[in-house]
């Protein structure tokens, strides 16, 4: 191809962007909020388990031009609005199935709640746009400036909603890169959060492919395809390195006995889901096993106080090994009152005696508890009455014949750089849970895609351990290993991977490596302000 023939595509190329820049930025009244809603919902798409990532590519650029054809900041405010709405009512309809698991009490609240937490999630990228548009003059961001003052601000309220409210960090834009092993290694460094920059940043560089007047208006689209080979090469190399390793003496068997949620807590069932957890434990490859798990709330039983159950649950007990379960654990004397039972973990051995346990402190909302009760009367959709007690915190267990644990039960897996005790480090980390209460959808595996992220950030494999799906085991670089799908019945087993002999950047600094990172960005954007004088040329 000539040089002229190629000058005329490149010109064709860019006239296209900017002739879409200006249709996108010239909508108006509903048009225009119909618009950020529809890609909000196309970046939601780039979540497991529709992994569609090219579409933020599209999304975010389409969502700058919006910003910046903005007159007013009350009009940026409301585009990230619809923005966030789109995009979260698509990322968290999931929760509809927890609804509609006792339909009759409970399915009218479908219409209510899952707009109104979209709407209430949705607050977070609409600050993002409306600080984006009163900063961008301050610092001058334009081309590469504009796309990491717009990254740095959409990350920090990304790590904002993850701690407001008890924190809600689902689907952080990061967490689209559970596609791939490589790309996952640079949670390992700045943590899922640190990701979510790294991916916005060079989704935002090709909406500047349309700024008139601008020469090499090619590069930012060139910078963005560099940044992520440089995250892909980076992770494949560290990946290179990698080396099995499995702790010696540990032999899992993970049970996923698939029971759906509208039959889980009917008590003429009670007995009949304990004799199926036995079963699936004590087929074959029993004797092999010298840990057995069973996932969140198996065993619905006080067992500290039921002697008669323990001794039963010591059949599922490996000979010299241990059976840890779920199941509900009473709150110690001193603890807050007018609380319930906890959601726990038991670890019980051959003789049936308790060696240690464990209670949830991330509760879940509505589900575990009830905020503003005395405001908000509103029933649990977990049955029970009263609120559920409380944990302390992250804990490490220290087990005969185990590596020391932290566990993690349901959503505490989420929290990025809140899975492990600062007491005690861990060796591992066993994540048990019930992804019935959201059937068939996009929520299970959006849970299970968090857990791998946990597993890399703190150089620990990670057992995760479903009523139904997706039970695995992952080793400390994310990599599944082995793994039961949704909606499978059986068990698993496996060994125990190793943790890594250095805990990664993220695993030792947590939150302050993000800092660190958004620091940095800001610094940048600061030095840039200063060396661009008026009239200057740099951008």
């Amino acid at each position: 191809m000539s040089e002229s023939a190629a000058g005329r595509r490149r010109a064709r190329f860019l006239g296209a962007a900017g002739a879409l820049r200006e249709r996108v930025g010239a909508l108006s009244g509903w048009r225009r909020y119909g618009m950020s809603c529809l890609l909000g919902a196309l970046a939601a798409l780039a979540m497991p388990p529709w992994h569609a990532v090219p579409l933020l590519f599209l999304a975010f650029p389409a969502l700058l031009w919006q910003i910046e054809m903005a007159g007013r900041p009350r009009i940026a405010f409301l585009v990230g609005l619809a923005f966030g709405f789109g995009h979260f009512l698509v990322g968290v309809q999931w929760i509809a199935n927890a609804f509609l698991v006792d339909a009759e009490r409970f399915a009218w609240l479908v219409p209510v709640a899952i707009p109104g937490l979209a709407l209430y999630l949705a607050l977070f990228p609409a600050a993002t746009t409306l600080l984006f548009r009163l900063l961008r003059s301050s610092f001058a961001a334009r081309g590469w400036s504009g796309a990491l003052l717009f990254a740095l601000l959409w990350t920090g309220t990304e790590w904002l909603r993850g701690e407001l409210l008890t924190g809600f960090p689902w689907t952080p834009v990061g967490l689209v890169w559970a596609v791939s092993d490589a790309m996952l290694q640079g949670a390992a460094f700045f943590g899922v959060f640190g990701l979510s920059f790294f991916t916005v940043l060079a989704a935002a560089l090709p909406a500047f492919l349309a700024e008139r007047g601008r020469c090499c208006r090619l590069l930012p689209l060139l910078a963005a395809c560099l940044l992520m080979a440089g995250l892909w090469f980076g992770g494949m190399a560290r990946l290179a390195r990698a080396e099995a390793a499995f702790f010696p003496g540990v032999h899992l068997r993970l049970v996923q006995p698939g029971i759906p949620q509208s039959l889980k807590w009917d008590p003429a069932l009670r007995e009949q889901h304990f004799e199926r957890h036995l079963a699936l434990t004590l087929g074959e490859g029993f004797a092999r096993a010298t840990l057995v798990i069973w996932p969140e709330m198996a065993a619905p039983y006080f067992l500290a106080e039921d002697p008669e159950r323990r001794a039963r649950l010591a059949h599922a007990v490996p000979k010299g090994g241990l059976l840890l379960t779920g199941a509900p654990r009473l709150p110690p004397e001193a603890a807050e009152p007018n609380r319930g039972f906890s959601n726990g973990l038991v670890a019980l051995d051959g003789q049936g005696r308790i060696l240690g346990g464990y209670d949830k402190f991330h509760l879940v909302p509505f589900g575990e508890f009830v905020p503003l009760r005395d405001v908000l009367p509103l029933p649990r959709l977990v049955p029970g009455i009263g609120d559920f007690y409380r944990g302390p915190g992250p804990q490490t267990l220290i087990l005969p014949g185990l590596p020391p644990l932290s566990p993690l039960i349901c959503y505490e897996v989420i929290f990025s750089g809140e899975v492990v005790g600062k007491a005690l480090p861990p060796r591992w980390l066993l994540n048990v849970t019930n992804d019935a209460w959201f059937g068939e959808s996009s929520g299970p595996y959006q849970h299970f895609a968090a857990a791998r992220f946990r597993a890399v950030e703190e150089g620990l494999a990670l057992v995760r351990v479903a009523n139904t799906g997706v039970s695995a085991i992952i080793d400390p670089y994310g990599r599944v290993l082995e793994r039961l799908d949704l909606g499978a019945v059986g068990v698993l087993d496996g060994p125990l991977p190793a943790s890594l002999d250095l805990a990664p950047l993220y695993g030792r600094l947590h939150g302050k490596a993000l800092g660190l990172l958004l620091a940095a960005g800001l610094g940048l954007l600061g030095l840039r302000r200063i060396l661009c004088r008026p009239g200057g040329k740099i951008s």
